[in-house]
């Protein structure tokens, strides 16, 4: 019996037939595409917001691959509850990547903000959007990929973004390797308008999944095979848990370059102390299921450890080249100075 089946998992057949029966079928109907761009299309932004996603795009690929055939279709679900002051830029994040076939989802949990007008005036490209009380985070991603029909999934977190010509490097990479899990680097943002730093994902090996922090949920995809759901009693640790669900035991790929950016502002979960105690208690149920961590200085920690600063430092080397293209690209929190 695997670790895991001790894990109540919603059957999100069950999501998708409550929301068949109000009247919403699937397939959902894809963003529109064009091959000029949607950034023209789309509300125009304030004059103070410049560069990516604001006044940048990426460039479209062709309506089809070279053989005539689709795109694969990449399902986006974003998960949202009073993030009114972010989330249109986690929606032309997506939008301007300018993907021809894409499907994109927001589950917000009913917000008070700003955040239902944004999504009003945005739903036009929207596959779906809807704005009603949810059972919290993971409630809300699980509503999200019920709906989902594409052949690889991801979901962004409306405080977060993806960087621009994320979906065509994933793709072609997937298309390439066929492997069943990618992930890439990151951009940390701050909300005081700090420099960003540069996030390094670490070696991703079954083995490691047990450690915090190894893969950025903004900058992870996956065939739509291997999906699993969300386990709905997360508080916080909702990608940490899943990770040891959806990776294990799968083929996977370290994509060198940084493909989404997280915002640190005052009630993101990871740093605000208000949540500590749900990390806590996450980590409880996490090591109930699969056992606790390594202890410190144990023979596995110090493995852990040093293949992962050797990995960082060889990762490092080969990238400090290339950061400079992030500036190029017109981020508009990026400036010569990322500290590296």
């Amino acid at each position: 019996m695997k670790k895991h089946s001790k894990i109540q998992l919603p059957d999100l057949n069950k999501y998708r037939e409550d929301f068949a029966r109000k009247g919403i079928q699937t397939p959902l109907q894809t963003v529109p595409f064009t091959e000029l761009g949607l950034l023209t299309q789309l509300p125009t932004p304030s004059s103070s917001k410049t560069g990516w996603p604001w006044t940048v795009e990426s460039k479209p690929l062709p309506p089809t691959m070279a053989n005539g055939k689709p795109w694969p279709k990449i399902s986006i679900v974003t998960p949202s509850y009073n993030q009114g002051k972010f989330i249109e830029e986690t929606i032309r994040s997506v939008l301007l990547q300018n993907y021809p076939n894409l499907e994109f989802i927001i589950c917000d949990g009913g917000s008070t903000d700003e955040t239902k007008e944004i999504l009003e005036k945005y739903s036009p490209w929207l596959s779906f959007w809807q704005s009603q009380k949810d059972r919290g985070q993971g409630h809300a991603i699980n509503l999200g990929f019920s709906l989902c029909s594409g052949d690889y999934f991801a979901w962004i977190n409306s405080d977060d973004f993806y960087l621009p010509n994320c979906f065509q490097d994933v793709i072609q990479k997937f298309l390439v390797t066929n492997i069943d899990f990618i992930y890439g680097d990151a951009l940390t943002v701050y909300e005081d308008n700090r420099t960003p730093t540069y996030w390094y994902a670490q070696l991703v090996l079954d083995r490691y999944l047990y450690s915090g922090g190894i893969i950025a949920s903004h900058s992870a995809f996956w065939k739509s095979s291997i999906h699993a759901p969300i386990w709905e009693e997360m508080n916080c640790n909702i990608d940490g848990e899943l990770w040891q669900r959806l990776v294990a035991g799968r083929s996977k790929k370290h994509l060198k370059k940084a493909l989404g950016a997280c915002r640190i502002q005052s009630e993101q979960k990871t740093t605000n102390e208000r949540y500590r105690a749900l990390w806590d208690e996450d980590n409880l149920k996490i090591w109930s299921v699969y056992g606790y961590p390594p202890k410190v200085y144990s023979l596995k920690w110090w493995e852990n450890n040093l293949v992962q600063r050797f990995y960082y430092f060889i990762h490092k080397k080969i990238m400090k080249s290339g950061i400079n293209d992030l500036i190029l690209q017109g981020l508009r929190t990026c400036d010569e100075n990322i500290d590296l």
